[in-house]
C-alpha cells in the first residue's frame, strides 16, 4: 500500500496520500480530518454524486448547496460566498467531468474565511490548474479508483495532502481508529495496540495496490486520448445550435471523465428524455450526469431542500447529456456517436 500511495503522492506533487476503499471512504476520512461533526456546514455543489454530500452527513454534519456556473457546471464561488454563515467549517470544490474548478477564487474564499479547502477530485485524476496538477490544490483531494474512473484498482478511494497531521488522521480513521497496523507491530515485534477513536474498516488490499500502480504508468497517455476524443467531439460538434458542450477554461488541463452536452429545448421538438432513449436504440452508451443532489428524496426529507434552492443547476439537469468517452474507443467508435447525435438532433429539430 505505501508504494502505491507514494506513486500517486508523487504524481500529483503532493505530500502525502493515504488509501483507502472506496472514494466515499476517502471523502468520509477527508471530512473526519477536518473535525466535521454535529451543527458544522459544509457547502458542496448539487452537481455531483450523492456522495459528495453523504460524507457531511456520516460526520454528523449539513451539506449547504451552492449553485453551479451555468457553462463549466462547476461549484459558483459567488454562490459559495452567499451561503457561507457562522457554522461553515469547508468547502468540497467537485471538478465536474474532470474540469478543475476555479481554485484562485475558492482559496481566498476560504482563506479569508478560515474554512477548509476539500477538492472532490473523483473526475479529475491528471488535471491541472494554472500548470498545477490535481492533488495540490487544496487542503485534501479526494480521488476515486472506482472501475469507470480514469485509474482503477477494481473499487478503491485516496486522499492526497501537504499536511502531514491531517494524513496520520485520516490513517487512524481507515483503520478502526486504532494507533498501529499489523505491519507497523510486526516491525516493532509488539503485540501492543489501541483503539483511541472510532474509525472504519477503510483499508485497500495490497494486490489492488499492485493494480494501481500498474494503471497510474499508464495514466498519462490515457489522458492524452480523451483529449483527443474530446477535440473530436468538439469539431463535430461546434456548428450546432441545437446544443453546446460545457466550457474549457483556457488555464486548465481537461481530465474528461465525462464529455457533457447541453440541449437547447427552445430549439428541439422533443424533450430530453426521448433524445437520450433514441440514441440509446442506437447502440450509444448515454447517461445523464447528474440528479442534483438537493433533489433527492433523502436530502429533502432531511434537509428541507428541494426546486429553487439551486436554479442554474436545475436548469441544466434537464438538458445535459454525457457521451460516452473513454481511452478504448476507436476512431470509427469516435465517428458513430458523432454521427448518431447529429442525426437524432437534426430528426427532433425536424420534429421527428
Amino acid at each position: 500500500m505505501a508504494a502505491f500511495e507514494r506513486t500517486v503522492a508523487d504524481f500529483t506533487g503532493a505530500g502525502e496520500a493515504v488509501a483507502v476503499s472506496s472514494g466515499t471512504a476517502a471523502l468520509h476520512a477527508a471530512m473526519y480530518a477536518i473535525g466535521i461533526g454535529p451543527g458544522d456546514e459544509v457547502i458542496v455543489p448539487p452537481m455531483t454524486f450523492a456522495a459528495s454530500a453523504n460524507a457531511v452527513v456520516y460526520q454528523g454534519g449539513a451539506p449547504v448547496f451552492a449553485d453551479v456556473e451555468p457553462d463549466t457546471l462547476l461549484i459558483d464561488p459567488g454562490s459559495v460566498e452567499a451561503r457561507i454563515t457562522p457554522r461553515t467549517k469547508a468547502v468540497v470544490a467537485v471538478d465536474y467531468a474532470g474540469h478543475p474548478c476555479d481554485y484562485d477564487a475558492l482559496r481566498a474564499l476560504t482563506s479569508r474565511h478560515g474554512l477548509a479547502l476539500v477538492s472532490d477530485a473523483c473526475h479529475s485524476l491528471g488535471g491541472e490548474y494554472k500548470g498545477g496538477k490535481v492533488g495540490a490544490l487544496a487542503d485534501l483531494t479526494v480521488f476515486s479508483f472506482h472501475p469507470v474512473k480514469h485509474v482503477t484498482t477494481g473499487e478503491g478511494g485516496m486522499i492526497v495532502t501537504g499536511d502531514p497531521a491531517l494524513a496520520g488522521k485520516m490513517r487512524l480513521f481507515r483503520n478502526h481508529g486504532i494507533t498501529t497496523d499489523h505491519r507497523e507491530r510486526s516491525e516493532q515485534a509488539t503485540w501492543h495496540y489501541e483503539m483511541v477513536d472510532l474509525g472504519f474498516n477503510y483499508r485497500l488490499t495490497d494486490f489492488q495496490c499492485a493494480l494501481g500502480i500498474s494503471q497510474m504508468r499508464k495514466l498519462p497517455r490515457w489522458i492524452a486520448r480523451r483529449q483527443e476524443i474530446a477535440r473530436n467531439y468538439d469539431a463535430a460538434f461546434a456548428a450546432s445550435e441545437a446544443f453546446n458542450s460545457l466550457t474549457r477554461r483556457e488555464n486548465v488541463s481537461h481530465a474528461y471523465h465525462l464529455y457533457v452536452i447541453q440541449l437547447e429545448q427552445a430549439l428541439l421538438k422533443a424533450d430530453r428524455s426521448r433524445i437520450f432513449s433514441d440514441l440509446r436504440a442506437r447502440g450509444i452508451g448515454v447517461n445523464v450526469h447528474y440528479i442534483p443532489v438537493h433533489l433527492h428524496p433523502f436530502y429533502r426529507k432531511r434537509f428541507h431542500t428541494g426546486p429553487g434552492d439551486c436554479p442554474a443547476a436545475e436548469r441544466a439537469y434537464e438538458r445535459i447529456l454525457s457521451l460516452p468517452i473513454f481511452p478504448a474507443m476507436s476512431p470509427k467508435d469516435v465517428d458513430d456517436v458523432t454521427s448518431a447525435v447529429m442525426e437524432v438532433i437534426r430528426a427532433h429539430l425536424a420534429g421527428g
